[in-house]
């Protein structure tokens, strides 16, 4: 069994899919992870702790790739990469299925059979393999850290002899796991903190962490399958927009981690909510590379409109490589361990999570949203 790992492909890609330690656990269950010389060097990750714990070192990705039975990555992998598989090759990350520039064609073509972590069924049995969750929390810490740096103005009060500055006010928009991180980093720093949720049950999760909740729904839940938001129609949205205006005006630091999972991100900032915003303000679109919560929200930019800044997200867990690759190379490992039966790769189809994260199965696609995207 030879599972490769390769230096990312993506542009500004800093995360890898499998750290020392996680090969360490592989290569206990009879995995012989093979890395590409430098795949972890962005992660803090250097070959030699690779090969202290098991890992075999090449030098390209072609010599990592021979003979492996899976792939594993963070982002999805180039069509070069693609072309240097084994045919018949797993490969598992989080594969962006609904992404059109996904490479979906090319794996098909190489009769891959791909598992998208993001699809992954939200149950208990799964928490250790949810790296959406994982990398979240990640995105819901470090905005807060960029909405700060980009503040002309402190987060907590400030006593002095000169007199006292008062606290910086925070909405957070949307309270899973990237919003219920955000919450409690911005309280961290000192911030007066209010959010939102469209799930009536996260309303006791913001209380819980100091915040105060803010009802846009008037007590009516837009809670979907697994837990997680479903789409809003557009009078919902409306609604929702009306009753977080006034909010949002008297805010200085708006912090939007409102999605849907494999859809567009809900529109719940337009223009003319972000023009009553005091100048100076700033909002951190955790979903502007999904379309953006704020109608001005331009992936890895920042945009000022009426002196309010709006910085779109681009990769926001990239940043802080280490602890994200962490996180995200032991729910990758977990996931692989599952498919591991006595010293084999054997893939159990009947297995609820094993067949609900998987898009390709020997280039056929089995996942609605793959068989819609290659027309089958």
């Amino acid at each position: 069994m030879r599972a490769a790992v390769v230096t990312e492909t993506r542009p500004g890609e800093r995360r890898v899919a499998a750290t020392p330690e996680t090969v360490g656990k592989l290569a206990a269950a009879g995995w012989t992870v093979v890395v590409q010389s430098g795949a972890g060097v962005r992660a803090a990750a250097a070959d030699s702790e690779y090969a202290d714990r098991g890992a075999e070192i090449v030098g390209t990705a072609k010599e990592a790739l021979d003979g492996a039975a899976v792939l594993l990555v963070v982002a999805p992998p180039s069509d070069d990469i693609i072309q240097l598989m084994p045919v018949g090759c797993g490969v598992i990350g989080l594969l962006e299925p609904t992404v059109p520039t996904t490479p979906l064609r090319a794996l098909a073509d190489q009769r891959a059979t791909a598992w998208a972590l993001e699809l992954l069924p939200r149950t208990s049995r799964a928490q250790s393999m949810d790296a959406l969750s994982s990398q979240a929390l990640v995105g819901g810490y470090r905005a807060v850290i960029e909405a700060a740096l980009r503040l002309p103005r402190f987060f907590p009060m400030a006593m002095t002899a000169a007199g006292t500055v008062p606290p910086a006010r925070i909405f957070v928009l949307g309270a899973g796991v990237a919003g219920l991180q955000a919450i409690a980093t911005a309280r961290r720093l000192g911030g007066v903190v209010e959010a939102n949720d469209v799930r009536s049950a996260a309303a006791e999760e913001v209380k819980s962490l100091g915040a105060k909740f803010v009802d846009v729904t008037e007590g009516q839940t837009l809670e979907g399958a697994g837990g997680y938001a479903r789409e809003a129609t557009e009078e919902e949205l409306a609604e929702q927009r009306a009753r977080l205006a006034d909010h949002l005006a008297t805010s200085d630091v708006v912090i939007t981690t409102a999605a849907v999972p494999g859809r567009r991100a809900p529109r719940l900032i337009t223009t003319e909510m972000v023009e009553r915003m005091r100048p100076g303000s700033v909002i951190f679109d955790l979903a502007a590379e999904t379309g953006g919560n704020c109608e001005l929200s331009k992936p890895g930019e920042d945009v000022v409109h009426n002196g309010v800044v709006i910085a779109g997200a681009s990769n926001v867990p990239s940043a802080m490589a280490k602890d994200a690759s962490a996180l995200y190379a032991r729910n990758v490992a977990t996931f692989l361990l599952l498919m591991t039966k006595e010293g084999a790769f054997a893939p159990d189809f009947e297995d609820d999570l094993v067949i609900g994260a998987c898009i390709l199965r020997d280039g056929s696609p089995v996942h609605p949203l793959v068989k819609e995207a290659l027309g089958a």
